[in-house]
């Protein structure tokens, strides 16, 4: 009589196969473990046999829709994000703007004594403004041979454009509004995405970046930001195409700090200059210059974000509970007499 060997053939193949998926089951957890995860959901490895190369994993707080700053306001009341330390995740956002290949410019105006800021600013401003970014600098000077000689990180640039010397510093801030609007409207259109419009008495202390990319951008003056609106400093002459009734005004932003897409910072940039051409065929000047036609114009044409006071600081030494990191700051001066005919 043969031997039966069916029954030891039977569980010899199901203890090959239960090893089999033991392993491979083991194996393929730990791949899961080590690929990279973003939002929770599992990215597959590309096969490197195909030329691919896998992204590194982001490693970056949970988002929460229960925590956050709750001792400031982080939307207006159209929408519109406010940028505050505590707000956003470095690491992610960065992720996210990394892959566009955007281009940033930043225009800069030292004429007469201002030249003394350029220094500063420009250092400071490789250290903190849009790092690992494309950055194109334009700066508007009466003097170039003051330029500094600063050395500047890969893919970032300073384009220096020689303008008349201007007697008063009244027609110097004003005439920025008419020369950035050319700038937009020409050269700039294809050469980069956004753009900020920053004072140069001014130096970096901590991270510009990403965060505060939008296509309209107005900074929160770091002076009337916990004020009513009643006591801003807006043009109250209805004579003027600046004017704002006391009963009008959502926040009072920034001359020093604007910015965003490069069409919507041509419109802002026309609108302003087009505006005080009006006035000053009246012989009028707004309280606050181009500082006072911007507040007028993003009234009726609201920031899609709104940096905090953090973006734009009044002073170093100045201490508030609610600013947790000064970015941006004016620098310390004699303003009688940095500023000619004052």
């Amino acid at each position: 009589m043969r031997p039966n060997f069916f029954p030891l053939v039977f569980v010899g193949v199901l203890l090959i196969g239960l090893f089999y998926l033991g392993f491979n089951s083991i194996w393929l957890s730990d791949f899961r473990c080590n690929t990279p995860q973003t939002n929770g959901i599992t990215k597959e490895k590309p096969h490197k046999d195909l030329g691919l190369h896998s992204l590194p994993g982001l490693l970056y707080k949970q988002s929460s829709v229960l925590n956050g700053r709750a001792d400031v306001v982080c939307v207006t009341p159209w929408l519109a994000p406010i940028v505050w330390e505590g707000t956003f995740d470095p690491t992610l956002i960065d992720s996210i703007y990394k892959q566009q290949n955007i281009t940033i410019a930043t225009t800069i105006f030292a004429l007469g004594k201002y030249t003394r800021f350029l220094k500063d600013f420009l250092e400071s401003a490789e250290q903190h403004f849009f790092v690992g970014f494309q950055v194109h600098y334009y700066l508007f000077t009466d003097q170039p041979e003051a330029v500094p000689d600063i050395k500047f990180g890969e893919e970032r640039q300073l384009k220096v454009q020689t303008v008349p010397k201007m007697d008063r510093w009244q027609d110097i801030t004003m005439g920025r509004m008419e020369m950035i609007a050319k700038l937009t409207e020409s050269e700039l259109v294809n050469e980069v995405d956004y753009i900020f419009c920053l004072d140069v008495d001014t130096k970096f202390y901590a991270r510009w970046s990403v965060e505060a990319l939008g296509s309209l951008v107005g900074v929160i003056h770091p002076w009337f930001f916990n004020y009513p609106r009643d006591q801003f400093t807006y043009e109250r002459r209805p004579e003027s195409q600046a004017f704002i009734p006391p009963e009008e005004g959502d926040f009072y932003y920034a001359g020093g700090a604007f910015g965003g897409s490069i069409q919507e910072v041509h419109k802002l940039t026309k609108t302003c200059n087009e505006q005080q051409k009006i006035d000053a065929a009246k012989s009028i000047e707004a309280i606050w210059h181009d500082e006072s036609h911007l507040n007028k114009y993003f009234l009726y044409n609201k920031p899609t974000k709104a940096l905090s006071p953090e973006y734009l600081w009044r002073n170093i030494n100045a201490h508030s509970d609610t600013i947790k990191t000064i970015r941006f700051c004016s620098v310390e001066k004699d303003v009688a007499e940095v500023r000619p005919n004052l």
